[in-house]
């Protein structure tokens, strides 16, 4: 449609304009005009260039437009945004007709492009004829609900992606059931259809990058003003976002404990129905394959856990019963590479996606991931696919690490494998004869069987150790103080509005860089410092909420993208070279943690069988230890040898400068400017929190689980 307007303009316009110079021409030849004719009626060729010289460059110009509308693409043809961007360009050329001649071209197609993107914004309408070149495409997602996403390859130049990203959301929310029966049902569409063409018809061409964003900023806050704020209060979505702290990130503890004990033993006994079945039945039996009812169930039974665990107070039964009502547990697909949410755009930059490491694999024998049923309305104007996305693979990434450490911590429980259970018997049977013998044997078995897992138990121990420290960084550090920065922004404890140059408009920053700025000359004390601007607010569950702190929705969504954005940076989660060798370290301790107990129960028959007499006919137990504990011993050295990979993976991420930047997100500083340029908002700005270094230090004091030492330390264990 655009390249029509600009081929309409140049037969309307510039070549009716050539026909009538030459219109002109001709009569001036008929009249005998002296400019053209001389003595004896001699027209001079020399007057007729003269007359046409000035439309050569211009119809060569001209020519060579047309010819990139026709040729510019040979599969899709040219598209609105290559003509406008072109055009646009030919306005820097310095010849003066050519400037005229591309300004007014400029406008035709600048026009008839604000009129297409003018249904969407105002009526969320996408256009009829023309829709495959146009920046918006609707496909049908997993409930036959239409989706609407940008194509970037069709925006011009003078759109930022922050205002696509506000012209995608106008269209999307113009869309929503809810808000369309609401514009519909009064006055209030009209009034605001009739606002916003006011708006729109006050652009001048050519298109102004700062001016367009304006104006679509202004609409977009008209209509959260007007509109969504009063389907989509804050306190929703305040409830929403502590639902996924408290259960995607593992805020509450108990929920990750309950949820890995109970997969462990559906686990377990899924293995031990497998064991049961006849011989010929198990021939070929290499896995056991999980049914989504199963999953199902182990969610049910976390419920049924959690709630005989949850204490008296309201807001913890609220919260409990709507993560029963929203949250599922599913077997889903292996894990592909997840773009994070960048505004309006995802660029395909390493460090702009979420490794692939399949931490989802590590719950059960198949991928599983913890979701909602679906985004509930009107929630889904502020929580997109991909924001959920993103939540399930940081769950699953937090959930597999404490899932390893519970089932470390579990192997200590097991009272026989680490210590004299029962005890030897005392007086007055242990003094006699028989007793002192059963003495020397339990004391005999007991000391032959801690010789051979006392290397064991230091590789337990440095694991348990390493995932210790690394969670108390995860969620001490990095979750709890994302949250909290992101809870007093919310609640608007984070910024204050100061004067700016204009006198009509104010402009606001954040507070934290205000005090650094103001108090660095005169203030000397650090650690008061530190703890006056991590104080946390009054209330650390609910922000307190008040009018005048009401954020528009996309200004909610856009700081969202960036929590989880900031989120998946640090913890490590767009770095291969760290994720692949945690997740190796992950099922070397899955898989030490299995022979361990494997080796246990061996043992347990093998005292039946020694002080009771009770023989298992199938079973050869003394083969069955001689193949387990070396498969023990080479788990061992795979621990140990994984937590130094680890740790140096984690001490090269210290010394990139590339990692230091992506943590500042120097990479996408511009996705988040837009927020709030109309109504005084400020856009959020996570703070500086942590930092590996931080990690590093606390696992120098364990320096004997890496490095140089390990093989040392291994050794004299061994050999003790």
């Amino acid at each position: 449609m655009v390249c029509r307007a600009v081929a309409t303009t140049i037969e309307l316009v510039h070549l009716e304009a050539f026909q009538r110079h030459v219109l002109e021409v001709e009569s001036k030849i008929l009249r005998e005009d002296p400019e053209v004719v001389g003595a004896y009626n001699i027209v001079s060729l020399t007057a007729l260039v003269a007359e046409f010289t000035p439309w050569r460059r211009k119809l060569e110009w001209l020519w060579d437009a047309v010819q990139f509308m026709l040729k510019a693409d040979a599969v899709k043809g040219c598209t609105a945004a290559q003509l406008i961007d072109r055009l646009r360009k030919e306005l820097q050329s310095g010849f003066r007709d050519v400037e005229e001649t591309a300004q007014s071209l400029v406008k035709s197609a600048e026009t008839a492009w604000l009129k297409q993107a003018s249904a969407w914004i105002l009526y969320g309408r996408l256009p009829s004829i023309g829709q495959d070149a146009f920046f918006i495409r609707a496909s049908k997602g997993e409930n036959e609900v239409l989706e609407y996403f940008l194509e970037q390859s069709q925006l011009p130049s003078f759109v930022s992606p922050s205002t696509a990203a506000s012209m995608l959301f106008i269209g999307r929310c113009l869309n929503h059931v809810r808000v369309k029966a609401t514009l519909e049902s009064g006055l209030e569409g009209r009034n605001h259809v009739a606002a916003q063409l006011q708006e729109l018809s006050g652009l001048t061409f050519p298109l102004d990058r700062a001016s367009f964003s304006r104006t679509i900023t202004s609409i977009r806050l008209s209509l959260s003003r007007n509109t969504l704020q009063k389907l989509l209060p804050l306190e929703k979505v305040v409830e929403i976002l502590t639902l996924f702290r408290d259960y995607f990130l593992l805020a509450k503890g108990e929920f990750a404990m309950a949820l890995t004990q109970e997969a462990d033993e559906k686990n377990r006994s899924r293995w031990r129905r497998a064991d049961n079945l006849a011989y010929e039945k198990r021939d070929g039996l290499t896995n056991v394959v999980v049914k989504q009812g199963e999953v199902t169930s182990v969610l049910a039974r976390t419920w049924a856990a959690m709630g005989s665990m949850r204490g008296l107070h309201a807001d913890e039964d609220e919260g409990l019963e709507l993560a029963r009502d929203l949250l599922r547990l599913q077997v889903g697909k292996s894990q592909s590479v997840t773009p994070l949410p960048l505004g309006s755009t995802t660029s395909q930059h390493p460090s702009t996606v979420v490794s692939a490491t399949p931490f989802r694999n590590l719950l059960f024998s198949a991928p599983t991931i913890l979701t909602l049923s679906e985004i509930p309305s009107p929630l889904d104007m502020f929580l997109a696919s991909a924001d959920l996305q993103i939540y399930t693979v940081i769950n699953s990434y937090l959930l597999s690490i404490r899932r390893a450490h519970i089932r470390l911590t579990d192997l200590w429980k097991m009272t026989s494998l680490r210590r004299h259970y029962p005890a030897p018997p005392g007086p007055p049977f242990g003094s006699t004869r028989a007793g002192r013998e059963r003495v020397v044997l339990l004391r005999k078995r007991q000391t032959s069987r801690s010789l051979i897992m006392r290397s064991a138990w230091v590789a337990c121990s440095a694991a348990v150790f390493f995932l210790a420290e690394t969670e108390a960084y995860m969620q001490s550090e990095v979750l709890a103080g994302m949250w909290e920065d992101f809870q007093r922004w919310l609640s608007g404890e984070v910024t204050t509005t100061v004067p700016a140059v204009a006198p009509t408009r104010s402009a606001t920053v954040n507070l934290s860089t205000v005090t650094r700025e103001t108090e660095s000359a005169d203030f000397e004390d650090i650690w008061l410092e530190t703890s006056t601007e991590t104080r946390p607010p009054s209330s650390p569950d609910k922000p307190r909420i008040t009018p005048s702190q009401q954020y528009d929705p996309e200004s909610l969504a856009t700081a969202h993208r960036t929590y989880l954005r900031s989120l998946c940076r640090h913890l490590l989660l767009t770095q291969p070279s760290y994720t692949e060798p945690l997740y190796s370290l992950l099922v070397h301790i899955d898989h030490l943690v299995a022979l361990i107990r494997r080796l246990h129960s061996i043992w347990e028959s093998m005292d039946l069988e020694t002080d009771a007499g009770v023989v298992d006919a199938f079973a050869d137990l003394e083969r069955d230890e001689r193949e387990v504990i070396p498969a023990v011993r080479d788990l061992e050295v795979n621990v140990r040898t994984s937590i130094s990979e680890v740790i140096t993976a984690l001490r090269a991420l210290e010394m990139d400068p590339v990692f230091a930047a992506e943590l500042e997100g120097e990479d996408d500083a511009e996705a988040d400017q837009h927020v709030g340029e109309v109504d005084g908002d400020t856009a959020f700005v996570p703070r500086r929190i942590g930092g590996i270094n931080r990690l590093l230090m606390k696992l120098d004091f364990g320096g004997w689980i890496g490095g140089p030492k390990v093989d040392g330390f291994d050794e004299a264990g061994a050999e003790f």
